[in-house]
């Protein structure tokens, strides 16, 4: 029995010694190098990147035509319009000339429709901004009977288009005796269902719960609990919420044309409609190049205020992707 557990042993070691020789680089063999087939992916991505680029390319220059054509046609004569080509420069550079009289036309009416729509716009886009944060956050943090009710007329009021609700508010408005005032514009910008519904939806990722029972515990009250923290966590959406309803408010055109009977109080929109339409009235004058030259100048803090809103906007794109 010895002899056969010391033969045992002796076979063991001299194996152990032959696995560590071989380890040590004696008999190991090279590890095989892993060889790629042809580059299918790569050429499919490349493929992909080129198309990406041309309809990228071509989205780029539908968004740009129309604002180049109106930089364009805004420094040319009345004559110049007719008789140049109406995508590049022609004739005598009138740009000048032109933003002169729009601002003196008419005793200088297109000053007081800017003024009439910036107070449009910061009236009712602002307050539509403010309802629908307050009602937003209510409704995603929050708990109470008919929410599901409530939600279903919320999207039920996004389906229905704005131009479907303005005769029933114009004769609305014709009982209160609000038309042709600035009210019959400013209170039915005051609802936006898309604002609401955009605030809800972000307040309920944006905003942790747990945050807000820390700071009920510390003994915060809901208003500056929602003040001093989730208006704070609430920045982006909010500037999101207000990018549409001001450009939705400073875009307004049926609505205060079928509210609005005196010039004086028209927004910028209708006022250069009307300017437009005097070349079809008997004996009106025809003053394309100023309701060119307005548009431009009406497209102008459009993109002031979303260029310096977008900072607040990017932001908030990527909240919440990341968990600490």
């Amino acid at each position: 029995m010895t002899d056969v557990t010391s033969q045992f042993r002796k076979k063991a070691a001299t194996e152990s010694a032959a696995t560590e020789s071989a380890s040590a680089g004696g008999d190991r063999k090279p590890p095989r190098l892993a060889l790629r087939a042809p580059g299918k992916r790569g050429s499919l991505r490349k493929r992909h990147s080129v198309l990406m680029s041309v309809l990228m390319t071509v989205m780029l220059v539908y968004a740009l035509l129309p604002l180049f054509w109106l930089v364009v046609n805004s420094s040319k004569t009345p004559t110049a319009l007719f008789s140049t080509f109406g995508l590049w420069f022609g004739g005598k550079f009138a740009l000048w000339s032109n933003i002169h009289q729009v601002f003196t036309y008419n005793n200088g009416i297109f000053l007081r429709w800017f003024g009439n729509t910036v107070l449009y716009t910061v009236a009712g886009a602002g307050g539509a901004t403010l309802l629908a944060t307050l009602a937003g956050y209510g409704m995603a943090k929050y708990d109470f009977p008919g929410k599901r009710l409530v939600f279903a007329i919320v999207l039920g009021a996004v389906a229905v288009p704005g131009t479907a609700l303005a005769v029933p508010t114009f004769l609305l408005f014709t009982d209160l005796h609000l038309t042709n005032t600035p009210w019959s514009v400013i209170v039915p910008s005051l609802v936006s269902p898309l604002g609401f519904y955009l605030i809800w939806v972000y307040a309920s990722d944006a905003v942790p719960t747990e945050l807000l029972e820390a700071a009920r515990i510390d003994g915060a009250g809901e208003f500056r609990t929602f003040l001093v923290i989730s208006s704070r966590l609430l920045a982006p959406g909010v500037v999101t919420v207000a990018l549409f309803t001001v450009v939705a408010t400073w875009n307004n055109y049926f609505l205060p044309l079928i509210m609005l009977s005196t010039p004086n109080w028209y927004p910028l929109t209708v006022g250069l409609n009307n300017w437009n339409q005097q070349s079809f009235s008997a004996g009106g004058q025809a003053v394309y190049n100023l309701v060119i030259t307005g548009s431009l100048l009406t497209v102008i803090p459009i993109m002031i205020a979303f260029l310096i809103m977008q900072r607040y906007w990017r932001s908030g794109l990527a909240a919440g992707s990341v968990k600490q």
